[in-house]
């Protein structure tokens, strides 16, 4: 199975869902789920 990873425009939309204090729990749970897929920053092994 190849890696998901969400891209960084997807990623920083997610982020801004989860920041807008109006944003239903299924749209917080949504953008959560893309946000766990994104690649972690900084140094690789």
């Amino acid at each position: 199975m190849a890696k998901k990873i969400t891209g960084k425009a997807a990623a920083s939309d997610a982020s801004k869902v989860l920041r807008d204090g109006r944003t239903s729990v299924i749209g917080k749970t949504a953008a959560g789920s893309a946000l766990s897929q994104r690649e972690k920053s900084g140094k690789r092994k």
